[in-house]
């Protein structure tokens, strides 16, 4: 008897209505529904980057628990509305949005002076009524990060008089489903169908976030094939084999940052191990490439045994 596993299909889209998005893999072989369903969940929920206001800054007012003449809004209240506020950011190095106001006016978050990397998503977002002729003057900080970060973490060192420190939701995930039902393949009926409702903020569509989602897993469980050899090899081996196979590796495949990817291939560099050979100076030197960017190249490489080259 002939056994056989039919592979699953490529995600189908069921529905894309806005923010929503509702799609549906196949023949997935039995319990595998819900294995992949809800790794995808997780991932889509906790790796997925996004941007937020981290901190903020507002004349004359000199923590959260202030109130602001002429504003009706108290600071607190402000600081929620800017929390509510969906941000793009190009590029992982902060950025500084501004805000300068005189009443009577309903500031929204259109309002805003932003620098070229930033962009805001629903600009509508109320911020604050200024009910009298005075002004406000703020300024906040927009930063790129993954999941939650509780501000004390965000604020290892102290911040300035006057400056206060949030806590960050970078998910640009709203909500993500899924379910499980059974479906006929040839002459079972036992094989399983997966369904994945996702749901954005608006910074990123439904379908590119199952795409990242899914490039991420198979990303990770690239790097665990394998096992490692219990006996030590020699050190020029060890290095050797690393480079061999580094050379094999696409930039593209090395699941960095879009962005990241395209500054790299276009100066020409295409492989990992064409990757390792450049120092961390020789690469800020490109369009996109920071610090962060610098740190996620060098936790890709150490997948693969690699590092950048020292100064």
């Amino acid at each position: 008897m002939e056994y056989h596993i039919t592979l699953p299909s490529k995600p189908r889209v069921v529905s894309e209505e806005g923010l929503q998005g509702v799609y549906e893999i196949d023949a997935l072989y039995p319990g595998y529904g819900h294995t992949l369903g809800n790794s995808l969940r997780r991932i889509i929920l906790s790796s997925l980057p996004g941007a937020a206001v981290t901190q903020v800054k507002i004349e004359g007012v000199p923590h959260e628990f202030a109130t602001l003449e002429g504003v009706r809004e108290t600071v607190m209240e402000i600081l929620l509305n800017l929390k509510r506020v969906h941000f793009i950011l190009h590029g992982d190095e902060p950025q500084t949005i501004s805000l300068s106001a005189r009443g009577p006016k309903s500031l929204t978050a259109k309002d805003f002076k932003l620098p070229s990397q930033v962009e805001i998503s629903n600009p509508e977002q109320p911020i604050a009524d200024l009910a009298g002729k005075n002004g406000i003057e703020l300024e906040a900080t927009i930063e790129r990060g993954l999941g939650y970060v509780a501000r004390e973490t965000l604020t290892k060192d102290k911040v300035d008089i006057g400056t206060i420190a949030l806590d960050a939701t970078f998910t640009p995930i709203r909500r993500v489903n899924y379910e499980v039902e059974n479906m006929r393949v040839g002459d079972r009926t036992d094989y399983n169908r997966l369904r994945i409702l996702i749901e954005t903020n608006g910074t990123i569509a439904p379908r590119e976030a199952l795409e990242k989602s899914i490039e991420v897993m198979i990303h990770q469980l690239k790097a665990i094939i394998g096992f490692q050899e219990s006996l030590a090899e020699p050190e020029g081996a060890r290095d050797d084999a690393a480079a061999s196979e580094a050379s094999k590796v696409k930039i593209a495949d090395l699941g960095l940052s879009p962005r990241i990817v395209t500054s790299l291939e276009e100066a020409g560099i295409k492989s990992a191990a064409g990757l390792a050979r450049k120092s961390a100076s020789t690469l800020k030197e490109l369009d996109g490439v920071g610090e962060k960017a610098i740190e996620e190249i060098g936790a890709a490489l150490a997948t693969l045994g690699l590092s950048l080259k020292g100064e």
